[in-house]
């Protein structure tokens, strides 16, 4: 009940005229951010992290954490019309997204995607408010060696679950594993793969590489079918969800809620890897997996619900241990320190309208999103309206325009256009481009996780089967892996791409 009696302060602060301008400026801000090609919640961050300096540290973290979750939400829109994921978490809305688009179906996936993302992100603030300090003491217990395992795991999963061939998504994983070990290293200083380019010094960003993969290709592969069916442009009265893809969604939103909640708690894993478990979870439960990927509204709902329930519980590392779990809060962790202020223990009782101003923020936050997002469906929607002709190069210009905004080197242009001739060719000889990014995604962690576990056990390997979270990982893991073999032992088959046609 303190908690309860504590937020209403919070909610004191957060509705003060000038915090509910910042927070709608905010959220409107991140939205955009997230419709853009190439520009995600800590660019847009970055962007406006400036006009921070000169305003009250509540108001400061109110805004920018309006930016992190408005984004979050807008990159669904161009992974749905365009399929181009607007951030990293994104990506897996890809899949089925677009296919809805295709059918004309764009409007239902983009309300379900509003209406997902508020019922996760709202479930996922009232955990943060209930469980935040018992949760926190239980991620201290999750070290690099279990997060290790965890995300190896989870790419593990990938392989298993993949709708193509095992071999190809694993040769997919692989490649990115090694893409991110691309630039110096950490610990050594010495040069890898870089092939004697400063340019490769700093690695490969993720933008250009998304971009290319999902954008150019897709533009390249709709270019050479111009008597294939194309995206449909739909009716107003098919804007609406209908009846049934209510019913489909329910259990999908609830689902994700969860998956993304407990995932956020995590540091480096949160929306990346709680997006494709919920993928992956809503495909095993469903009756029809075989429409997985092809335009399957449960694809949609699940992830998204996911991706913003993630971005409520990754608060707890931030709020409660001085921890980012992913960069966006590495972000509102150097904005707390540059107002004097230090993420930790003593931040809700040292600063409780800030803490708690925040929260309460959020809900507030989510509101507007909803609000703000709901009627520009159809806005968005329009964007299919428009002849191949001018959207493909007006995509490929944004893109352009995105990737060389984030770090204003040209060296990621050539990245963008590289990439996407690579994905094009992978994508017609029917290798699945999704697996690459997520392992690109976490490669660099998985690495840092290893290395640390090693350091701490003295190079003993056994630090990976040893820790109570770790062998609490592997239990888990064991148990999936028993239960595909008995499901195929029973008699379920993967469903092969002629099946599935």
């Amino acid at each position: 009940m303190e908690s309860f009696s504590l937020l209403a302060d919070g909610f004191r602060v957060a509705f003060t005229p000038q915090n509910v301008l910042w927070c709608f400026i905010g959220v409107f801000w991140g939205t955009m951010v997230g419709v853009l090609p190439g520009l995600g919640p800590l660019a847009g961050m970055a962007l406006l992290l400036p006009l921070t300096y000169s305003l009250p540290p509540d108001t400061a973290i109110i805004m920018l954490a309006g930016i992190f979750y408005g984004a979050m939400y807008g990159g669904s829109t161009t992974s749905i019309l365009v399929r181009i994921p607007g951030e990293a978490a994104s990506v897996v809305t890809c899949l089925d997204g677009y296919e809805m688009a295709r059918k004309g179906r764009a409007g239902p996936a983009l309300m379900i995607a509003a209406l997902g993302s508020f019922v996760g992100g709202t479930v996922s603030i009232i955990g943060l408010v209930l469980f935040a300090p018992p949760l926190a003491q239980a991620m201290l217990a999750v070290g690099p060696a279990a997060e290790c395992v965890l995300m190896l795991a989870a790419l593990a999963v990938i392989v298993a679950v993949s709708s193509g061939s095992p071999l190809k998504t694993a040769a997919m994983i692989l490649t990115g594993l090694v893409l991110a070990t691309v630039g110096i290293d950490a610990l050594t200083g010495y040069p890898r793969f870089t092939f004697g380019t400063l340019a490769l010094s700093d690695g490969i960003d993720f933008v250009p590489i998304a971009i290319g993969l999902f954008g150019v290709s897709e533009i390249l592969l709709s270019l050479e079918q111009t008597m294939a069916e194309r995206a449909k442009a739909p009716r107003l009265r098919d804007l609406v969800p209908q009846c049934r893809d209510l019913v489909e969604s329910a259990p999908a939103i609830g689902r994700g809620t969860l998956i993304g909640f407990f995932f956020g708690i995590v540091p480096g894993v949160s929306h990346i890897v709680s997006t494709f478990v919920s993928y992956v979870v809503e495909k095993k439960l469903s009756r029809t997996p075989e429409l997985f990927g092809k335009g399957a509204i449960a694809g949609v709902a699940g992830p998204e619900t996911a991706n913003n329930a993630t971005t409520g519980s990754s608060m707890i590392p931030l709020l409660v241990l001085g921890i980012p779990s992913i960069p966006a809060t590495a972000l509102l962790l150097s904005a707390l320190l540059i107002h004097g202020i230090q993420p930790g223990p003593q931040l809700v009782s040292d600063h409780p309208n800030i803490f708690w101003g925040l929260i309460a923020s959020m809900y507030i936050g989510n509101l507007i999103l909803i609000v703000l997002n709901l009627p520009m469906v159809g806005l968005f929607v329009n964007l299919l309206r428009i002849p191949a002709g001018i959207l493909s190069p007006s995509v490929l210009l944004i893109s352009m325009i995105g990737v060389y905004s984030v770090s204003a080197d040209a060296v990621d242009i050539w990245f963008m256009v590289g990439s996407g001739l690579v994905g094009y060719v992978l994508r017609k000889y029917g290798y699945d481009v999704a697996p690459l990014l997520l392992a690109f995604v976490l490669g660099e962690r998985i690495e840092t996780n290893f290395r640390r576990a090693l350091t701490i056990s003295d190079g003993d390997y056994s630090i990976f089967v040893s820790g109570a979270a770790a062998q609490g990982l592997l239990v888990v893991v064991g148990c999936l892996a028993a239960l595909m073999v008995a499901a195929r032992l029973l008699g379920w088959r993967r469903p092969s791409s002629a099946a599935a046609g």
